[in-house]
């Protein structure tokens, strides 16, 4: 996927974009260590962050061929009308939108791909596993049982 074009877009400062970018994990982030953590003492294995598959989804169980995200809320969209509202009303509100917009599209266009080639992709909000981990769990135990058999 091209990488989108913020021409005529500028961050609010340098030092807040560097912020910005500095403070945004793209691996290990909390959500995604409190999921691992109760798959692991559950007895799941599994590998993190496979960067030869598209999106470098953030957990996978190879043989069941199931692939989980950990969606931060804000960089992924979540309740995305609200917070476009509230975008438009601060800062340099076309960057951030353009932004968010695109890290939308490009997370539809890994899912798709991923389904392209058998996966199952379970994508969480990162306050879903915040607020409801076992809930977050028992979906995606669920998945792994359904797609044991298609091993």
């Amino acid at each position: 996927m091209k990488s989108p074009s913020f021409r005529n877009l500028q961050p609010a400062s340098n030092a807040a974009s560097a912020a910005g970018k500095g403070a945004s994990l793209k691996r290990d982030t909390k959500p995604e260590l409190r999921l691992r953590q109760g798959l692991w003492r559950r007895g799941f294995r599994y590998r993190t962050n496979v960067p030869n598959l598209p999106g470098i989804p953030d957990i996978i169980f190879g043989k069941a061929k199931v692939a989980i995200f950990c969606d931060g809320d804000f960089w992924h969209g979540k309740d995305w009308q609200s917070r476009k509202t509230k975008l438009r009303k601060g800062t340099n509100a076309e960057y951030w939108i353009a932004k968010i917009e695109h890290n939308m599209k490009r997370d539809r266009i890994n899912s798709r791909a991923l389904q392209k080639k058998g996966w199952t992709v379970l994508r969480f909000w990162e306050s879903e596993i915040q607020h409801n981990i076992h809930s977050v769990l028992s979906t995606l135990i669920s998945a792994l049982t359904r797609n044991a058999d298609k091993v």
